[in-house]
């Protein structure tokens, strides 16, 4: 099978539907070119991203399995890749190591854990719906996202880890900055990985001399008394992970519902008529619109095979949720139109098998309390936009918008 010469990713994700179809016409597994001109690998249908997902074939881990790792520092302009792949933690681990590292992390998103959450989910969705009130009282335009679907799962996930209110407003940068793949500079990657020894070494040493019933102290904790399983370097990393998807996937669940509702006011209505129930609306969200996009990099360990082309051993992967979900092989001709009668819980927007998202209870947990308390608090709640004014945040990994103003009484 010929391969089609390499496609250039779009650095600030523009129109990452209209990508995913542009790489999808050119076969199922497609080169293309990533910020700072990465070369690596685009599956472009659901079943051909599943397959690999699931192949022992495939590893996380770029010091063993991607062949251009050792040259990195030869290319200043492949440095927001470290972000991703110059980490240690449960994103780029592979085998056991995967494992160890997933298992430290697995009990704080039990789903007993997440069930002893939602008393307080409950309560400061209450807390920021009042805070609307008065917001748009007068019928102001209100940015539902900086107001609502962004500080939800931001507040829960720094109480989960026990980030204190003075580390919060940078660590909401430093996450944002990481997802940012429209500046490759090597001076934007510099300050990336500087403001992870800053922001979040500054969250370890206060959790050290100020511990509490959090997330981080009980990782310092293995570290201080088993540096076997987690090392200084891990328990950092985990923490970037961990924090970091905890709740910036999160806002673009939340965010992206609300403008999907606005923009079919004819399945809000059948929502709010009970003939579509809000866990078909997140599934659907997450299947056409999901919070991740395109996840940096997976590596083929061995040579493979999709649909008749050969990935290289040693070539980097992407791992793309959005083309996954918008496949018309797997959900029909309009598989890139929001369907909340669809049922097409098959997605693969979580991930599958032994690298599923262990924060999706909790985040389907969070979208299930905000969504129906947001319309019911406000049944006039109407777009202050049109479709083609929203602008996507400035990456290829995230899908979501900068902005989402909403008028609250119609």
């Amino acid at each position: 099978m010929t391969v089609s010469p390499r496609v250039a990713v779009d650095p600030f994700g523009a129109d990452i539907i209209a990508e995913c179809a542009k790489l999808r016409s050119l076969g199922p597994i497609v080169p293309v070119e990533l910020p700072g001109g990465i070369p690596a690998w685009a599956p472009t249908g659901h079943d051909t991203l599943k397959a690999l997902i699931l192949d022992p074939e495939v590893s996380k881990d770029p010091r063993r399995h991607w062949s251009l790792f050792p040259e990195i520092g030869e290319h200043p302009e492949w440095g927001w890749i470290l972000g991703w792949v110059g980490v240690v933690n449960m994103l780029s681990t592979y085998g056991s190591d995967h494992t160890r590292l997933r298992k430290l992390v697995a009990p704080s998103f039990t789903a007993r854990r997440t069930e002893a959450m939602r008393d307080r989910v409950e309560a400061i969705t209450e807390e920021l719906l009042t805070e609307l009130d008065a917001a748009g009282a007068n019928g102001e335009v209100v940015d539902v996202k900086a107001a609502f679907a962004h500080p939800l799962p931001m507040r829960m996930i720094c109480e989960l880890f026990g980030v204190p209110e003075h580390l919060r407003e940078a660590t909401g940068r430093l996450i944002a900055a990481l997802m940012d793949t429209s500046d490759p500079s090597p001076e934007q990657a510099a300050w990336v990985q500087e403001q992870i020894g800053t922001v979040l070494g500054s969250l370890i040493g206060y959790k050290a001399e100020h511990p509490g019933d959090d997330m981080t102290t009980e990782l310092i904790r293995v570290r201080d008394e088993d540096g076997d399983r987690l090392s200084d370097e891990e328990l950092l990393y985990t923490l970037l992970l961990v924090i970091g998807a905890g709740f910036e996937t999160t806002v673009n669940l939340i965010g992206n519902a609300v403008v999907a509702l606005l923009e079919h006011p004819e399945q809000l209505a059948a929502v709010r008529a009970g003939a579509i129930s809000w866990e078909q609306v997140i599934e659907e969200v997450l299947r056409v619109r999901p919070s991740i996009a395109s996840l940096p990099l997976r590596f083929a360990v061995s040579d493979i095979t999709v649909g008749g082309v050969t990935v290289p051993a040693g070539d980097a992967i992407l791992t793309t949720y959005a083309a996954a979900g918008n496949d018309p092989a797997r959900y029909g001709e309009d598989a890139a139109a929001f369907d909340a009668t669809r049922a097409a819980d098959d997605h693969l927007s979580f991930g599958i098998g032994v690298h599923r998202c262990i924060g999706a209870p909790l985040a389907r947990m969070e979208a299930m309390t905000a969504l129906p308390a947001l319309f019911d608090r406000y049944p006039g709640l109407t777009a202050a936009f049109e479709s083609d004014e929203l602008k996507q945040v400035p990456s290829f990994i995230a899908y979501g918008w900068q902005e989402i103003p909403v008028r609250l009484q119609g």
